[in-house]
């Protein structure tokens, strides 16, 4: 088990259209259940958390001036945290909503020395509100905050089970690599994340592992890192020296 990650979690992957509540409960619970068990055994875990299932900047009006779309976007965050936050209670886990500005008393602002010695404590962080600023993903936070913390590894969990040289939803014979380097990912513009995240990662030299969301308890064997066979996902590291597919 690591010792330290940093876990992304997309807004789409917890919402349900459908829904009442607009959540889709079963799948957070899951998630919830997951890390919590995870930490328990001795890993901490700062959780990053988007905000597409809530709004996202394309379904802006295009008149819309952009650092408006973000900041809702960034609100959207803070929800999505907020309702995480309280299915942790439900499962008796501690966590807490950090943001890198104070909204009133619904969140606590982030800060290095205090996020490691909660995390030490055995408290789950939830990163909302991206970087605070527009023009940033929620992809760069999650770097940024693994770069502050030393996390062990990004793990990035997705509706794809890693990372493939084309579309696999639109070309069937996209191929998934095992391992490729940040470099091929930004050259080749492969999605993986955003770049300036990847560019993040390369120089703080903290690998990566993309990995889907939908193989059962995904999460804890994710965070078995290196050991991941089971998911069969995609390592990204700066030194991986030649990229190879599964």
């Amino acid at each position: 088990m690591m010792k330290r990650t940093v876990i992304k979690l997309s807004g789409e992957a917890i919402g349900d259209s459908q829904a009442v509540s607009g959540y889709n409960d079963l799948v957070i619970d899951s998630i919830v259940g997951q890390i919590a068990r995870v930490v328990n055994a001795g890993t901490q875990v700062s959780l990053v958390v988007g905000g597409g299932n809530l709004w996202r900047g394309h379904q802006a009006r295009p008149d819309m001036d952009r650092v408006k779309a973000d900041s809702m976007g960034m609100l959207a965050t803070v929800m999505n945290a907020i309702y995480l936050a309280e299915a942790f209670k439900r499962q008796e886990a501690k966590a807490m909503v950090l943001t890198p500005m104070p909204i009133a008393n619904m969140t606590r602002v982030y800060e290095k020395d205090m996020a490691l010695e909660l995390m030490a404590s055995q408290i789950i962080l939830i990163n909302a509100a991206g970087t605070g600023h527009p023009y940033f993903s929620t992809d760069t936070i999650t770097a940024l905050r693994a770069a502050e913390l030393e996390a062990d590894c990004i793990l990035y969990a997705k509706n794809v089970d890693g990372v493939y040289d084309s579309d696999p939803r639109k070309n069937p014979e996209a191929r998934k690599f095992k391992a490729l380097s940040y470099r091929t990912a930004v050259r080749a513009g492969l999605n993986a994340a955003d770049i300036a995240a990847m560019h993040i990662s390369s120089e703080s030299g903290i690998p990566s592992y993309v990995f889907g969301l939908n193989t059962p308890d995904s999460i804890s064997l994710a965070c078995t890192y290196p050991n991941t066979g089971q998911l069969n996902g995609t390592f990204m590291d700066v030194d991986i020296k030649e990229d190879y597919y599964v």
